[in-house]
């Protein structure tokens, strides 16, 4: 099976209809990204079938769940651009911030950005908790901080008022839900299927 025909299977079966080009462009980044890989070690998947799984569809499984939220999207320790750039891709009129506090990253974050035309994206480089948004965002998510807590206190500064931070897991998350504090609500947890991939998968959205 080539990239191109794994990514249509998979597209197929989360229902999405991306707009025009988009699957081209979705193909183009993980091209840019192994490229960048060879210097960079942005990640640690090298076969390009796994990274269309792995990559492409994990990222674009959360967007059903994210559909009745418009508005501003910040992707906060995006590393090599995941979940943000496919998302980016998919939602064209909406306006998404990549962070992460590597230069490195950064510096491959503004490349794809421009290589790919992506006009409704930008990129933050800093660490997260020092991060001043002109506008706080409607959906805060992350694949790359390490607990829901400390995802929680770095991060929902930038939320907008009545928005969601959304912190991408792999199994139910049981010990980092317990560890939530108080005055945050993070009670829905959503089981995500993600085509070509066995292996369980959670989006847990979390109201401060």
């Amino acid at each position: 099976m080539t990239p191109q025909v794994a990514l249509q299977l998979g597209l197929s079966e989360l229902a999405l209809a991306l707009p025009a080009g988009a699957s081209d462009k979705l193909l183009a980044y993980l091209e840019l990204l192994a490229k960048w890989n060879r210097t960079y070690n942005l990640t640690a998947v090298r076969n390009p079938l796994q990274a269309v799984s792995l990559h492409l569809l994990d990222s674009l499984a959360v967007l059903r769940e994210l559909r009745d939220r418009s508005g501003a999207l910040a992707d906060v320790g995006s590393g090599g651009g995941l979940p943000g750039i496919p998302l980016a891709i998919a939602e064209p009129e909406r306006r998404v911030t990549l962070n992460d506090a590597n230069q490195k990253k950064g510096a491959f974050l503004r490349q794809a950005v421009i290589e790919l035309g992506l006009a409704n994206a930008e990129v933050h480089v800093g660490r997260a908790e020092q991060w001043r948004p002109a506008q706080r965002f409607a959906v805060v998510i992350t694949r790359g901080f390490a607990s829901l807590v400390d995802f929680l206190a770095v991060c929902r500064h930038l939320a907008a008022p009545g928005g969601v931070l959304a912190a991408m897991k792999g199994a139910y998350p049981v010990a980092e839900l317990a560890q939530v504090p108080a005055e945050c609500d993070c009670g829905d947890v959503r089981r995500l299927k993600v085509p070509l991939l066995d292996a369980e998968r959670h989006l847990v959205l979390c109201r401060a």
